[in-house]
């Protein structure tokens, strides 16, 4: 028998049947096509980990980090979701600012404005990164709620 050669046949023959490819079914569950399992729980310390690392990859890849990060990890724990949340809608919120400032750059204001946009980036993200570390929730200023609860 090779690697990820199953007894039985190629999907395996189990007292219920064959088994789908992706993995056994839960017997007193709900079942999933392919096997799939629904994502588990997250301990308290990695919540607070990746809503932390949601916040900082924020600063530098504006809204995509915590778009995946929103995406990927939301249904792991209702910490992590709410951080995620919070960050996107910030950082979407931002992009807005961004290209709003870069059309008015047209009469000079906005090159006024692109570099306060930054620096507010900057600092409400590492605020809101030291408060996600300290397991605390923080709720971003000037953010419109695109995503809500």
């Amino acid at each position: 028998m090779t690697y990820g050669q199953q007894p039985g046949g190629p999907y395996g023959q189990g007292p219920g049947g064959p088994q789908q490819p992706g993995g056994p079914q839960y017997p007193g569950g709900p079942q999933y096509p392919g096997g799939y399992t629904p994502p588990q729980p997250m301990s308290p310390e990695d919540q607070r980990l990746w809503a932390t690392l949601t916040h900082i990859g924020g600063i530098f890849f504006n809204f995509i980090a915590p778009l995946v990060a929103y995406l990927v990890l939301r249904d792991r724990g209702g910490f992590i979701r709410e951080h995620t949340r919070v960050a996107l809608n910030f950082h979407i919120t931002m992009a807005i600012a961004y290209v709003v400032s870069g059309l008015l750059t047209v009469i000079l204001i906005g090159a006024l404005l692109l570099p306060v946009i930054a620096v507010l980036t900057i600092i409400f993200g590492i605020m809101a990164a030291i408060a996600a570390n300290q397991g605390q929730f923080y709720r971003y200023p000037l953010s419109i709620e695109f995503i809500k609860q």
